[in-house]
């Protein structure tokens, strides 16, 4: 089985994770593709292929030579963004794109150009895997365990290829923040590992948001509105004044690269009682413990503004720019950039506007930069994939196990 056919075959398997679930994995359904990469590792010869109570899954692929290498893991997760349905994917092959506007789904006009999504005008004269509108495709990061499983299927299958000992892992949740917070680090048996879980061909990144939640309750007091005056404390504007003290351009729709945000995830609430919930990022740590300061400040002055307990106010730690995890293992990214300028990609080394596995498996002791995986426009309608920018990962998976090698 090819790259494509194994990545249109997991796209199939629904296993969007749930926001704020009280069980893990949030949704059971994840292990349903689970059991399958559990099932296809057995065929393919992988050593000790299995899943555990939480829904991990786990293999070996042994080692072919006696040269004394790092054991490598491999990690992508099995979830797909709450952000948007990712059940009943249609997806569809776009072959030889010419450049122009894609026509996702007819009925509903929906489409896409490169005038709204720029990293199209790099794709022509490649074929596309794109949705049918109605759903997200799920390269983020079936893409990813597509390449993974392939790579181990060319390595179990030809027992000529030098390699050390290969670990590979797929992990639930990771969508909604909680991909490894029951990973067996240790029994995983790696001393390095990357995630493939990027986005365009060549993209390597080892810097990434350092990221909190900021979750609000506001308290307000419901009165007739005829006769609200002096009375009425209305906890929806109080959720907008919240929000109206927080920095206009501290907004991830004007921001980029670097720069950190507030961001508005979730609001709901009426004149009684109103929630909001926010995500905190920013690669500077200093920046990020400033950012939910200023976050507390606000609350408290509203609570002075309003009266004590007016503004329940929660800020959580989320994870933690691995940058500093990394560098003294440069290494990982030297010899991911080597691999990539022997197949011709051109490497692009990029800080993450978001999070990884990897992020938090660096600060339990697994240090995990992340690759791409050809993969665009995630956690939408618009998402895409490049198939042969697929292909090419597949052998750049293959490239760095034989840079360790020393080939």
């Amino acid at each position: 089985m090819n790259v494509i056919d194994r990545f249109l075959k997991y796209v199939a398997v629904d296993t969007e994770s749930v926001d704020n679930a009280e069980c893990f994995p949030s949704s059971e359904k994840q292990k349903d593709l689970g059991r399958m990469l559990v099932e296809e590792l057995k065929e393919m010869g992988a050593e000790n292929p299995r899943m555990d109570e939480y829904g991990y899954v786990y293999a070996t692929i042994p080692a072919t030579s006696e040269k004394k290498v790092p054991v490598l893991g491999f990690l992508s997760h099995m979830d797909t963004s709450p952000a948007m349905s990712g059940a009943n994917v249609k997806p569809r092959i776009v072959k030889n794109y010419d450049g122009g506007v894609i026509v996702l789904n007819e009925k509903e006009q929906i489409s896409m150009s490169p005038e709204q999504f720029p990293s199209l005008s790099h794709q022509i004269g490649q074929d596309l895997i794109v949705t049918d509108g109605t759903t997200l495709l799920g390269a983020d990061d079936k893409a990813g365990i597509a390449e993974i499983m392939t790579m181990a299927q060319i390595l179990l299958s030809d027992t000529s290829i030098p390699h050390g000992t290969i670990q590979i892992a797929f992990t639930p949740d990771e969508e909604v923040g909680n991909g490894v917070n029951y990973f067996d680090v240790k029994g995983f048996g790696a001393e390095f590992a990357y995630t493939v879980d990027g986005g365009g061909l060549g993209e390597i990144e080892y810097e990434n948001f350092n990221a909190a939640s900021g979750k609000l309750k506001i308290h307000g007091q419901s009165i007739h509105p005829g006769s609200a005056k002096g009375k009425m404390v209305n906890a929806s504007l109080i959720g907008m004044e919240f929000q109206q003290m927080l920095p206009v351009f501290d907004n991830p729709s004007y921001t980029e690269g670097y720069e950190g945000f507030f961001h508005l995830n979730y609001i709901n609430g009426g004149v009684e009682e109103a929630e909001l919930s926010y995500i905190i990022r920013d690669h500077d740590r200093v920046k990020f413990e400033a950012k939910k300061a200023l976050f507390v400040k606000i609350a408290d002055f509203l609570n002075e503004k309003y009266g004590a307990g007016t503004v329940e106010c929660e800020v959580k730690d989320s994870y933690y720019n691995m940058k500093e995890k990394v560098e003294p293992y440069m290494f990982l990214i030297d010899n991911a950039v080597k691999a990539m300028k022997e197949l011709d990609i051109t490497p692009i080394i990029t800080p993450i506007r978001g999070g990884t596995d990897g992020a938090r498996l660096s600060f339990m002791g697994l240090p995990c930069p992340n690759l791409c995986t050809g993969g665009e426009n995630y956690h939408g309608k618009y998402e895409y994939v490049s198939i042969q920018s697929m292909e090419k990962i597949v052998k750049l998976l293959l490239q760095i196990i034989r840079v360790y090698q020393g080939e």
